[in-house]
Protein backbone atom coordinates (compact mmCIF):
# COMPACT_ATOMS: atom_id res chain seq x y z
CA UNK A 1 0.00 0.00 0.00
CA UNK A 2 1.20 3.50 -0.47
CA UNK A 3 0.68 5.42 2.50
CA UNK A 4 -0.63 9.25 1.63
CA UNK A 5 -0.68 12.62 4.24
CA UNK A 6 -2.99 15.13 2.26
CA UNK A 7 -2.15 18.84 4.06
CA UNK A 8 -4.43 21.78 3.09
CA UNK A 9 -5.81 24.26 4.85
CA UNK A 10 -9.02 23.57 3.36
CA UNK A 11 -11.70 20.90 4.60
CA UNK A 12 -12.98 20.26 1.59
CA UNK A 13 -9.39 20.00 -0.39
CA UNK A 14 -8.73 17.21 2.24
CA UNK A 15 -11.75 15.32 2.41
CA UNK A 16 -11.61 15.30 -1.70
CA UNK A 17 -8.50 14.34 -1.78
CA UNK A 18 -8.99 11.13 0.95
CA UNK A 19 -11.97 10.09 -0.52
CA UNK A 20 -10.39 9.93 -4.52
CA UNK A 21 -7.80 8.07 -3.33
CA UNK A 22 -9.01 6.21 -0.91
CA UNK A 23 -11.32 4.33 -3.68
CA UNK A 24 -7.67 2.93 -5.17
CA UNK A 25 -7.01 -0.42 -3.94
CA UNK A 26 -2.89 0.51 -3.62
CA UNK A 27 -3.49 3.83 -2.08
CA UNK A 28 -4.52 4.47 1.44
CA UNK A 29 -4.67 8.50 3.01
CA UNK A 30 -3.65 7.59 6.76
CA UNK A 31 -4.20 11.19 7.62
CA UNK A 32 -4.78 14.84 6.44
CA UNK A 33 -3.65 17.51 8.48
CA UNK A 34 -3.36 21.57 8.20
CA UNK A 35 0.00 23.22 8.22
CA UNK A 36 0.83 23.53 11.81
CA UNK A 37 0.46 19.81 12.08
CA UNK A 38 2.31 18.88 9.40
CA UNK A 39 5.14 17.87 10.51
CA UNK A 40 4.03 15.95 13.58
CA UNK A 41 1.68 14.34 11.48
CA UNK A 42 4.18 12.71 9.09
CA UNK A 43 6.64 12.04 11.93
CA UNK A 44 3.69 10.08 13.65
CA UNK A 45 2.52 7.81 10.04
CA UNK A 46 5.42 7.72 8.06
CA UNK A 47 3.78 8.29 4.69
CA UNK A 48 5.30 7.67 0.98
CA UNK A 49 3.87 10.36 -0.65
CA UNK A 50 2.38 13.56 0.81
CA UNK A 51 0.71 16.19 -1.26
CA UNK A 52 1.15 19.48 0.51
CA UNK A 53 -0.75 22.82 -0.34
CA UNK A 54 1.84 25.36 -1.28
CA UNK A 55 -0.05 28.45 -0.42
CA UNK A 56 -1.75 28.17 3.71
CA UNK A 57 -2.68 30.25 6.57
CA UNK A 58 -0.83 28.90 9.06
CA UNK A 59 2.22 27.86 8.02
CA UNK A 60 3.26 28.08 4.08
CA UNK A 61 4.00 25.23 1.89
CA UNK A 62 7.62 26.00 1.51
CA UNK A 63 8.35 26.22 5.55
CA UNK A 64 6.70 22.43 5.93
CA UNK A 65 8.49 21.57 2.93
CA UNK A 66 12.07 22.61 4.08
CA UNK A 67 11.18 20.96 7.56
CA UNK A 68 10.25 17.74 6.11
CA UNK A 69 13.43 17.60 3.78
CA UNK A 70 15.53 17.70 7.48
CA UNK A 71 13.63 14.36 8.52
CA UNK A 72 15.73 11.19 9.06
CA UNK A 73 13.59 9.62 6.27
CA UNK A 74 11.90 12.11 4.34
CA UNK A 75 8.69 11.50 1.97
CA UNK A 76 8.50 12.00 -1.41
CA UNK A 77 6.24 15.64 -1.12
CA UNK A 78 4.65 17.12 -4.01
CA UNK A 79 2.87 20.42 -3.71
CA UNK A 80 -0.90 20.79 -4.30
CA UNK A 81 -1.36 24.36 -6.15
CA UNK A 82 -4.47 26.71 -7.91
CA UNK A 83 -2.49 28.23 -10.05
CA UNK A 84 -0.68 27.49 -12.78
CA UNK A 85 1.83 30.16 -12.31
CA UNK A 86 1.91 29.84 -8.47
CA UNK A 87 4.97 32.09 -7.06
CA UNK A 88 6.04 29.54 -4.93
CA UNK A 89 6.20 26.51 -7.14
CA UNK A 90 9.41 27.27 -8.79
CA UNK A 91 11.25 27.86 -5.26
CA UNK A 92 9.47 24.41 -4.08
CA UNK A 93 11.15 22.53 -6.92
CA UNK A 94 14.36 23.61 -5.95
CA UNK A 95 14.00 22.98 -2.39
CA UNK A 96 13.13 19.45 -3.46
CA UNK A 97 9.90 19.12 -4.04
CA UNK A 98 9.20 15.47 -6.52
CA UNK A 99 6.63 17.97 -8.62
CA UNK A 100 2.72 19.62 -8.17
CA UNK A 101 -0.89 18.56 -9.02
CA UNK A 102 -3.20 21.57 -9.53
CA UNK A 103 -6.06 21.00 -7.34
CA UNK A 104 -8.43 20.92 -10.51
CA UNK A 105 -6.38 17.66 -11.29
CA UNK A 106 -9.18 14.87 -13.29
CA UNK A 107 -9.93 12.66 -10.52
CA UNK A 108 -9.25 9.25 -12.68
CA UNK A 109 -5.38 10.58 -12.63
CA UNK A 110 -4.90 11.48 -9.42
CA UNK A 111 -4.43 7.95 -8.24
CA UNK A 112 -1.73 7.74 -11.39
CA UNK A 113 0.26 10.36 -10.40
CA UNK A 114 0.28 9.39 -6.63
CA UNK A 115 1.82 6.08 -7.96
CA UNK A 116 4.49 7.96 -10.11
CA UNK A 117 5.36 10.04 -7.00
CA UNK A 118 5.49 6.79 -5.35
CA UNK A 119 7.79 4.71 -7.71
CA UNK A 120 10.33 7.82 -7.86
CA UNK A 121 9.26 9.35 -10.84
CA UNK A 122 8.17 13.40 -11.39
CA UNK A 123 5.17 15.06 -11.44
CA UNK A 124 4.99 17.82 -13.60
CA UNK A 125 2.89 19.91 -15.91
CA UNK A 126 4.51 21.04 -19.28
CA UNK A 127 1.98 23.50 -19.51
CA UNK A 128 2.67 24.95 -16.28
CA UNK A 129 6.08 24.82 -15.94
CA UNK A 130 5.80 27.62 -18.76
CA UNK A 131 4.09 29.50 -17.41
CA UNK A 132 5.93 29.43 -14.26
CA UNK A 133 8.97 30.62 -16.28
CA UNK A 134 6.99 33.13 -17.79
CA UNK A 135 6.18 34.81 -14.56
CA UNK A 136 10.30 34.39 -13.24
CA UNK A 137 12.30 35.85 -16.11
CA UNK A 138 15.64 35.73 -14.06
CA UNK A 139 14.79 32.17 -13.34
CA UNK A 140 13.90 31.36 -16.94
CA UNK A 141 17.21 32.92 -18.25
CA UNK A 142 19.25 30.62 -15.85
CA UNK A 143 17.52 27.59 -16.91
CA UNK A 144 18.16 28.92 -20.63
CA UNK A 145 21.72 28.79 -19.58
CA UNK A 146 21.92 26.04 -17.89
CA UNK A 147 19.68 23.86 -20.40
CA UNK A 148 22.80 24.29 -22.87
CA UNK A 149 24.27 21.25 -20.68
CA UNK A 150 22.04 19.10 -22.32
CA UNK A 151 24.35 18.81 -25.47
CA UNK A 152 26.99 17.28 -23.28
CA UNK A 153 24.60 14.14 -22.74
CA UNK A 154 24.82 11.21 -24.74
CA UNK A 155 21.88 9.96 -27.20
CA UNK A 156 20.79 7.09 -25.21
CA UNK A 157 21.30 9.82 -21.84
CA UNK A 158 18.93 12.23 -24.11
CA UNK A 159 16.63 9.47 -24.24
CA UNK A 160 16.59 9.03 -20.50
CA UNK A 161 16.04 12.39 -19.81
CA UNK A 162 13.48 12.74 -21.65
CA UNK A 163 11.56 9.84 -19.81
CA UNK A 164 12.56 11.29 -16.20
CA UNK A 165 10.93 14.64 -17.37
CA UNK A 166 7.44 11.93 -18.65
CA UNK A 167 7.69 11.09 -14.99
CA UNK A 168 9.08 7.43 -15.39
CA UNK A 169 10.53 5.81 -12.55
CA UNK A 170 13.92 4.01 -13.40
CA UNK A 171 12.27 0.82 -13.01
CA UNK A 172 9.68 1.78 -15.66
CA UNK A 173 12.26 3.65 -18.11
CA UNK A 174 14.46 0.11 -18.17
CA UNK A 175 11.09 -1.45 -19.69
CA UNK A 176 10.37 1.26 -22.46
CA UNK A 177 14.20 0.78 -23.74
CA UNK A 178 14.89 -2.36 -22.81
CA UNK A 179 17.69 -1.78 -19.72
CA UNK A 180 17.91 -3.51 -16.52
CA UNK A 181 17.58 -0.91 -13.55
CA UNK A 182 21.26 -0.69 -12.71
CA UNK A 183 22.26 0.86 -16.16
CA UNK A 184 19.33 3.30 -15.87
CA UNK A 185 20.16 3.97 -12.28
CA UNK A 186 24.04 4.30 -14.03
CA UNK A 187 22.33 6.69 -16.85
CA UNK A 188 20.70 9.05 -14.45
CA UNK A 189 23.51 9.77 -11.94
CA UNK A 190 25.62 10.48 -15.40
CA UNK A 191 22.72 12.77 -16.51
CA UNK A 192 22.55 14.33 -12.90
CA UNK A 193 26.43 15.34 -13.22
CA UNK A 194 26.76 16.28 -16.79
CA UNK A 195 23.91 18.87 -16.10
CA UNK A 196 25.17 19.79 -12.58
CA UNK A 197 21.78 18.78 -11.10
CA UNK A 198 21.05 17.20 -7.40
CA UNK A 199 17.55 15.96 -8.80
CA UNK A 200 15.48 14.31 -11.13
CA UNK A 201 13.31 17.16 -11.28
CA UNK A 202 15.74 19.51 -11.99
CA UNK A 203 16.43 17.43 -14.80
CA UNK A 204 13.23 17.37 -15.69
CA UNK A 205 13.16 20.66 -15.81
CA UNK A 206 16.15 21.56 -17.70
CA UNK A 207 15.42 18.83 -20.23
CA UNK A 208 11.69 21.03 -20.42
CA UNK A 209 13.54 24.07 -21.07
CA UNK A 210 15.85 22.79 -24.02
CA UNK A 211 13.10 21.70 -26.08
CA UNK A 212 13.19 17.83 -25.53
CA UNK A 213 9.83 17.12 -24.66
CA UNK A 214 6.78 17.17 -27.56
CA UNK A 215 3.13 18.28 -26.65
CA UNK A 216 1.97 14.88 -26.01
CA UNK A 217 1.74 14.74 -22.05
CA UNK A 218 3.75 11.63 -20.50
CA UNK A 219 2.91 9.09 -17.69
CA UNK A 220 3.76 11.64 -15.14
CA UNK A 221 2.42 14.87 -16.77
CA UNK A 222 -0.49 16.72 -16.62
CA UNK A 223 -2.22 18.81 -18.76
Amino acid sequence: MIRVVVVDDEALVRSGFQLILGAADDIEVVATAQGGEAVETVRRERPDVVLLDIRMPDVDGLTVLQRLRTLPEPPVVAMLTTFDADDYILTALRTGAAGFLLKDTEPDQLAHLVRTLAAGGVVLSPKASRAIWSSHPGAAAADDAEAGRVGRLTEREREVLVLIAEGLSNADIGARIHLSSGTVKDHVSAILTKLRVGSRVRAALLAQRAGLLDEAPGPGAQR
